[in-house]
């Protein structure tokens, strides 16, 4: 089972793709979601407001699905398998602003409510370089 994201793939995490994130609910039910993301190297990244269900979720289960694809070409993706093993505050939007950057092209706009950071650690990865 792979659990290295391949580096010829890291871009789909680092530039302006959605991600679509699934976290489990409390009643066992799926709960997708379209976010932002980034990657440092280490964890997967995404960002939320405090007190959105994701948080809930992920607090009361940090199983989660994340699967990407490029916008050029449909065949090249990531999908990944992982649970979040860290919670923190975005403190400043330090984070959501730098994503805010790459998807809007610029800070992120709505600076009202708090936001936190989820480190997701990646357990599985199944990908795909694409069609040639």
């Amino acid at each position: 089972m792979a659990t290295e994201i391949p580096a010829e793939l890291t871009d789909l995490l680092t530039t302006d793709v959605l991600g679509h994130l699934t976290t489990v609910r409390p009643d066992g039910g799926l709960a997708p979601a379209i976010v932002w993301v980034d990657f440092d190297g280490t964890h997967v990244i995404v960002d939320s407001p405090v007190g959105a269900r994701k948080g809930a979720n992920v607090r009361a289960n940090p199983q989660v699905a994340l699967s990407l694809v490029d916008h050029q070409n449909p065949f090249r993706y990531l999908q990944l398998r992982g649970r979040v093993t860290a919670i923190h505050p975005d403190d400043g939007l330090v984070q959501i602003d730098r994503m805010s950057q790459r998807y809007r092209g610029g800070p992120y706009p709505w600076r009202e409510q708090p936001r936190e950071i989820f480190e997701i650690t990646v357990d599985h990865v199944r990908v795909s370089s694409g069609r040639r």
